[in-house]
């Protein structure tokens, strides 16, 4: 569970399950959102996420388990009754109003007096980046424009939680990664509790500062985007957060793992035993022409050897594919240098990398 206060969390999951019919699409999951969090449910579709945030948001009800909102059990609670928006991928603004008065609709519904009504529309405007554009109609904006229109729209109730279901998906590459920062910029100036479901790792780690992986209805690994992209504790988290190496190997001591071609790599083991697959990721690995393997062992660095298949320049980093006698092995070797020279595809290399960069997880997982 994530780490709490003594205050109440605002969002408590305790052992959900969700059918439908012969179909277990959440298993058992348990979790805790404290308040002021940016909470991301991420995994592959058919995970389980979407179906989370639908039952926190009241649009499914569980089968089994409690869904908590601050003290209060919603479950059974219509979706109106629950102190939550959701902000949905399409937006379903009202096209024959102006801005203002979609963001206002809510606001109206609530009886709010007039004069309240358009000081909150006019801030949360301004918030979101359109204080100009209250008069426009939806169609004279752009996608990106209509997003922040859903949030203010979302936001000006001041609900106890806003639920996020895969708001970027429809925006372009570029727009979806400036609107990524500012849903984060936008989160920590309301303050209100977020809980966002994606697919899409990168922007999980940009806005979340907790992040579930979710794997077949349950959650694979839960915390901070960093001590998961770090520290992997299943092959699905190591794979599906980023790019992994994985290479098959046995528990040979405290500290030690004998990989499947007799290489002996350090790692923190974390009490396993038996087959295991060792973990680094490509931007970690350092790569040299080949040479003596006891130069990298000496400096206490973890060695293989290899063979250049193919290199792919990539902008930020050449990536490197390097055939070893444990399968390929992704590089990524930053251009910091434009000068720098990349081994050409048949050059044998050394790769080396630090044990602090070595990461252990069961071998079964590593066939999932």
């Amino acid at each position: 569970m994530v780490e709490t206060s003594t205050a109440t969390a605002d969002v408590t999951l305790e052992s959900v399950v969700k059918r439908f019919d012969d179909t277990v699409a959440v298993d058992g999951i348990s979790l805790e959102v404290p308040h002021g969090a940016f909470f991301a449910l991420l995994g592959p579709s058919g995970c389980g996420k979407t179906t989370t945030l639908r039952m926190i948001g009241g649009f499914e009800e569980p089968t089994e388990g409690r869904i908590m909102l601050g003290d209060e059990d919603v479950v059974g609670l219509p979706p109106y009754k629950r102190d939550v928006n959701t902000v949905f991928q399409s937006y379903a603004l009202f096209p024959h109003m102006t801005i203002a008065e979609n963001v206002s609709f809510g606001l109206e519904r609530r009886k709010v007096a007039r004069s309240e009504l358009k000081g909150r529309v006019r801030e949360i405007l301004e918030l979101v980046g359109l204080g100009q554009f209250g008069s426009r109609k939806p169609r004279q904006l752009s996608g990106g424009q209509q997003q922040r229109v859903a949030l203010a729209r979302a936001l000006v109730n001041h609900p106890r939680v806003l639920l996020l279901d895969e708001p970027l998906g429809a925006l372009d590459l570029k727009l979806r990664k400036q609107m990524q920062l500012e849903l984060k910029r936008i989160q920590h100036e309301v303050g209100i509790t977020f809980v966002h479901v994606t697919h899409d790792q990168e922007e999980a780690m940009t806005m979340a500062d907790t992040i579930a992986v979710m794997n077949r209805g349950r959650i694979e690994q839960l915390g901070p985007p960093q001590d998961l992209y770090e520290q992997p504790g299943t092959a699905f988290v190591a794979g599906f957060l980023g790019v992994s190496n994985l290479l098959p190997g046995v528990i040979e001591g405290p500290n030690a793992v004998r990989l499947d071609d007799g290489t002996i790599v350090s790692a923190h083991v974390s009490g396993r035993s038996g087959a295991v697959a060792v973990g680094v990721r490509p931007e970690k690995i350092a790569i040299g022409p080949a040479g003596d393997p006891a130069i990298g062992a000496a400096r206490g660095s973890n060695v293989l050897a290899g063979t250049v298949s193919e290199t792919a320049y990539i902008g930020v980093a050449t990536e490197v594919v390097v055939e070893t006698q444990l399968g390929v092995v992704h590089v990524f070797a930053q251009n910091i240098d434009s000068g720098r020279t990349i081994p050409p595809p048949r050059s044998s290399v050394t790769l080396t990398w630090s044990p602090e960069s070595t990461f252990v997880v069961d071998r079964d997982d590593s066939a999932d």
